[in-house]
């Protein structure tokens, strides 16, 4: 473990607001109501570039901006390029777009059978509950559609997308997503919870969410109660920086473990934030000591205005590669990019098989040394034409 992985070195506490009540500063809608939500507000907490303050001028045409008190204490205001900044200040860049980027990157609306379901796997759907969320990340993949900022009018229909589940027998596995379904309430979520565990070809829930690290008093005995009862119910949260690693985000996620729900991570690789190895190596460390496991890292979607924050993907291929062998296969997160126009999620992982023979397997490991795997007699020769000899990774 790094030194500064430390527990006692995490964040914590009040910060700015430190005169708020502290029963105030744990009321998951005191901290709504309390959110950061126009240029006026950001002012008088940062000293803002001209960059961010086109950005915020310009963020209610695009996607909203709204930043919880307990979010925004994450931020160093000496630190103009701050990782968490970047991720919740609007800049002017995203009202650029670029001749690649997509309203739609990843083609959900064109598999959208009915309102707000989306069917692009055989045997699994999203279900899209909400289209707000508790901040709003600025290289969302739904910035179509939530906040409204862009007349896109969402308005999600539960009942329709429930007959949809309910009517499709080939649907084993729900994602509930939005939005966060998460700032649905505790009746909402138990009724819809309650409402897909009745139906028995659906074997698997899962919730997409950013609200234990955007707003974890929101993690509540009865929300966890609700979790219990229509469990297992998995999570995938959304960590990008060991910086959001806080002890109240550490805390509503062992409330989540100990009311049975399994969680893993999704991060989005981000210039300036997370694209070096040292930097996701401190984060999955993190993770794991949250009981959080990490399960994706994306490669930023296309989404218009994102160009900024975008990376090469080569960068994510050697940052996978730095960590493999230095650090628990718990860990690694599996690199993806989630092909443009509806093509789903498509593994990018570092080379470690150099070529395949009638003989054997020729690997190399995370040390760059050779080995050789006998599979003379294991393996029909006639297959062996349809493995491809992986392509040598170029150089960047």
């Amino acid at each position: 473990m790094q030194p500064n992985d430390s527990l006692q070195n995490w964040p914590s506490g009040q910060g700015r607001w430190a005169d708020v009540p502290p029963e105030d500063w744990k009321n998951w809608k005191w901290q709504l109501k309390n959110r950061i939500t126009s240029l006026a507000q950001l002012e008088t907490l940062l000293d803002l570039s001209e960059e961010e303050r086109a950005g915020c001028e310009l963020a209610g045409k695009k996607l909203a901006l709204a930043i919880t008190p307990y979010f925004f204490n994450l931020i160093n205001p000496d630190d103009p390029e701050d990782p968490v900044r970047r991720q919740v200040v609007p800049q002017g860049a995203e009202h650029t777009t670029a001749p690649e980027e997509l309203l739609d990157p990843v083609g959900e609306d064109e598999h959208q059978p009915v309102k707000g379901i989306v069917h692009r796997y055989p045997d699994r759907v999203l279900f899209l509950v909400t289209d707000r969320c508790a901040a709003y990340c600025r290289y969302c993949t739904r910035s179509r559609l939530v906040s409204n900022a862009q007349d896109y009018n969402f308005h999600p229909e539960l009942e329709t997308g429930l007959e949809y589940i309910r009517n499709t027998p080939q649907i084993r596995d729900v994602l509930l997503s939005g939005g966060d379904p998460l700032l649905l309430s505790d009746n909402k979520l138990d009724y819809l919870l309650g409402e897909l565990r009745k139906i028995p070809h659906v074997e698997f829930v899962r919730i997409g969410s950013r609200i234990p690290v955007f707003l974890p008093q929101r993690v509540t005995p009865e929300l966890c109660d609700i979790f219990r009862r229509h469990g297992p119910v998995w999570m995938s949260i959304h960590v990008n920086h060991p910086n959001e690693c806080t002890l109240e985000l550490r805390e509503a996620c062992e409330k989540l473990s100990f009311a049975g729900v399994p969680l893993g991570n999704q991060s989005v690789l981000l210039k300036g934030v997370n694209n070096n190895a040292e930097t996701m190596r401190s984060l999955i460390h993190r993770l794991l000591m949250m009981r959080v496991r990490p399960y994706y890292l994306y490669q930023c979607d296309l989404i218009t205005g994102s160009a900024h924050l975008r990376t090469d993907p080569r960068e994510g291929i050697e940052i996978i590669r730095s960590l493999r062998g230095h650090t628990t296969g718990y860990a690694l997160p599996q690199f993806v990019i989630d092909a443009p126009g509806g093509g789903g999620k498509i593994p990018l992982n570092p080379d470690y098989v150099e070529s395949i023979t009638e003989d054997a397997i020729i690997l190399r490991n995370y040390e760059g040394r050779q080995f050789h795997y006998p599979i003379r007699g294991q393996v029909d020769p006639s297959v062996l034409s349809d493995l491809m000899e992986p392509a040598p990774l170029p150089a960047f």
